[in-house]
C-alpha cells in the first residue's frame, strides 16, 4: 500500500512554509480530481486519484522558486521529472511516477521542448497519455500554488493555457471535452 504522506513527510518538514504549500495545494488538485472523476463516472480508483494528486509535485522541492519557499537548484520547469525520478527511487508504482513526470502545462511535446530550449532531459515521454495522467494533469490548472490558491475561472486557465501556444491550448481543450468545463 502506497503511503503518501511518509513521502512527503520526508521531503517537505511539517510546520514549514513549503510543506503549507505543498498540502493546500496538492489537496486542492485531489479533491477537483475526485469530483470531476465522480461527476465524469470515471473507472479510476478514488485511492489511486488521491495518491497521484497528492504526490504529482513532489519535485518541487528540488527547485530554485523562492516565491513558494523553494530553494533547489533547478528551473522549476524540472519539477515533473525530478519528482518522478524521486518516486520511482521511493518504489512507487510507475502510474504514479508518470503523473508526476507528465502534469506541466498540458503535457510537454518533443517541438514544445526544442523551440522553447526547455532544460529536460531528452529522449522522455512527457505528455499525459492514461486517463489518470490527464485528469491531474487538467485538474492541476485551476490551482497556482502562490497568491490566493484558490480555484481559477476556467477562462483564466484557458487564456494561461494560450499563452503557451495553440498546441497547448488544443490539448487543454481536449482535457476539458474529456471531463468537462470546471467551473
Amino acid at each position: 500500500m502506497l503511503h503518501w504522506l511518509e513521502i512527503i513527510n520526508e521531503q517537505y518538514p511539517a510546520g514549514t512554509p513549503l510543506r503549507d504549500i505543498y498540502m493546500r495545494h496538492c489537496c486542492a488538485v485531489a479533491s477537483l480530481a475526485t469530483e470531476i472523476a465522480w461527476r465524469r463516472q470515471l473507472p479510476i480508483d478514488s485511492d489511486l486519484i488521491s495518491d497521484a494528486a497528492m504526490l504529482h509535485d513532489v519535485g518541487i522541492v528540488r527547485c530554485d522558486a523562492p516565491g513558494i519557499h523553494c530553494h533547489g537548484t533547478h528551473p522549476y520547469i524540472c519539477h515533473g521529472y525530478l519528482g518522478a525520478d524521486m518516486l520511482r527511487a521511493a518504489g512507487v508504482p510507475e502510474e504514479i511516477a508518470r503523473v508526476a513526470e507528465t502534469h506541466t502545462g498540458s503535457g510537454l511535446t518533443p517541438e514544445d521542448i526544442t523551440l522553447q530550449s526547455l532544460p529536460l532531459p531528452a529522449g522522455r515521454d512527457y505528455m499525459p497519455r492514461t486517463q489518470l495522467e490527464r485528469l491531474i494533469c487538467y485538474a492541476d490548472k485551476f490551482y497556482s500554488k502562490s497568491g490566493t490558491m484558490q480555484r481559477k475561472p476556467f477562462d483564466v486557465v484557458r487564456r494561461s493555457m494560450a499563452a503557451h501556444g495553440d498546441a497547448a491550448l488544443a490539448r487543454f481543450d481536449q482535457f476539458a471535452s474529456e471531463f468537462g468545463r470546471v467551473d
